[in-house]
């Protein structure tokens, strides 16, 4: 590369922080407009794919991951009973060289945002400032920045990523409307709670009706045995299957919710396995906060560059959150970008050059999450043995499972078969 460029972007969270980060280790220098005016450690738990987490370390945050979060060793589908459906191998168990970590999305968020401060001049950060609509101009972009203070600003490239309600996004397609709403509600929480299953497990059980998730987003504590654990409680709340309502509430990392609301579906799971059962009810009570937002997506778009600006992330494809595909979309996006800019000296070839490479793939995966993605194996069983069973092999042929993880994972970047190198 022998062009080093200014880049605006609008957003700083993961997947804004992640490119600038990546950005200005390129060379170039950035400046990122950030709505809100403070940045705190928001959200609960998320996890960071293999691929996604050897850009982090290539970017130096690979240590971070590993202190703060736990590299996850297997995604485990069971029934509401904890009768084993399926194990998928995941991170080094798996055959990658990289692990999978499952982190609390605050951590991470601050740890982007030292490592961001690390960068010195080449990145800054201006909170309270909303980039409110963009025009482009003979040689790069014109920014409208609303907040603090009214102004407007110019770069080479802008990168818009402002999440679901990204306002660039809505000012390339104004007849695009709200976020489609599927008819599920999440409640999610972090509890800490006796580590199960080795304390690298993801656990993922129920049917598409009411689905519970848990996983460990802390290291164990080695004094008291217990961990930090990331649950998720999906409830469809309406009739039928959905996909043309509106969503009953703005999604955010603040909205309260309610563990009366979920008791009735979910009070009387136990997953019980041999280091012991787990009453999903006592997770859900000794939650010391419990968040609820609907589930929502986007329609796949059909372009995400206009002229110097483009999109990444969640402003880009916002997709559900099945499959551990959120962060970790948004952190590939980062490293696309960066890339094409490296590798081309003119701006448009290197936008064209990162679209072409990642709207089909995240377009792909927004349509599998609509069919619930890896979860449909727990309905394939539970259509068949709503009860339980006393073997699997009699309800299902193994294939028919491995078939979608298959299709999954080549969709999502990475591979059912283990990898000796990086996915």
């Amino acid at each position: 590369m022998t062009h080093h460029h200014s880049i605006a972007i609008a957003g700083a969270g993961i997947g804004g922080l992640t490119a600038a980060i990546a950005l200005a280790d390129g060379g170039h220098s950035v400046t990122v407009f950030e709505a809100v005016r403070e940045i705190k450690p928001l959200g609960v738990g998320i996890n960071v794919l293999p691929h996604a987490v050897a850009v982090l370390t290539e970017l130096g945050l690979g240590g971070t991951l590993s202190t703060l979060g736990v590299a996850t060793e297997a995604l485990l589908f069971t029934n509401r009973f904890g009768q084993t459906i399926y194990r998928d191998a995941r991170g080094i168990a798996g055959g990658y060289s990289h692990p999978q970590h499952s982190i609390h999305r605050g951590a991470l968020h601050m740890a982007l945002l030292a490592a961001a401060a690390e960068r010195g001049t080449a990145i800054q950060i201006h909170i309270d400032s909303r980039v409110d609509g963009f025009s482009n101009t003979a040689d790069g972009v014109a920014l409208q920045v609303k907040g603090a203070s009214e102004r407007t600003a110019t770069a080479d490239v802008f990168i818009a990523a402002d999440g679901i309600h990204s306002a660039s996004r809505a000012q390339c397609y104004p007849n695009e409307g709200s976020p489609k709403w599927n008819g599920m509600m999440m409640w999610r929480g972090t509890t800490l709670a006796r580590a199960f299953l080795g304390g690298r497990t993801m656990v993922q059980a129920g049917n598409k009706f009411a689905k519970f998730v848990a996983y460990p987003i802390e290291p164990i504590d080695t004094k008291t045995g217990l961990q930090l654990i990331n649950w998720i409680c999906d409830i469809r709340v309406e009739n039928g299957i959905g996909g043309t309502l509106t969503a009953p509430i703005r999604e955010s990392w603040s909205t309260a919710g309610h563990s009366a609301d979920l008791l009735p579906r979910f009070g009387d799971w136990v997953l019980d396995w041999q280091d012991g059962a787990v009453p999903v009810r006592n997770i859900i009570n000794n939650a010391a906060q419990i968040f609820q937002w609907p589930m929502v997506d986007r329609d796949p778009l059909p372009r995400w560059t206009h002229g110097r600006m483009t999109l990444l992330g969640d402003a880009a494809h916002p997709m559900y959150p099945i499959g551990s595909n959120g962060a970790t979309q948004s952190i590939l996006d980062a490293k696309a970008l960066a890339d094409a800019l490296s590798q081309h000296d003119d701006v448009n070839i290197a936008l064209q050059s990162y679209e072409a490479l990642r709207r089909p793939m995240t377009a792909e995966i927004v349509q599998l999450n609509r069919g619930e993605g890896l979860d449909i194996i727990l309905d394939m069983v539970d259509e068949r043995a709503p009860n339980g069973f006393a073997a699997l092999a009699d309800v299902i042929d193994p294939t028919a499972i491995e078939s979608v993880v298959t299709r999954y994972k080549r969709a999502a970047g990475h591979r059912a078969t283990p990898l000796t190198r990086t996915p």
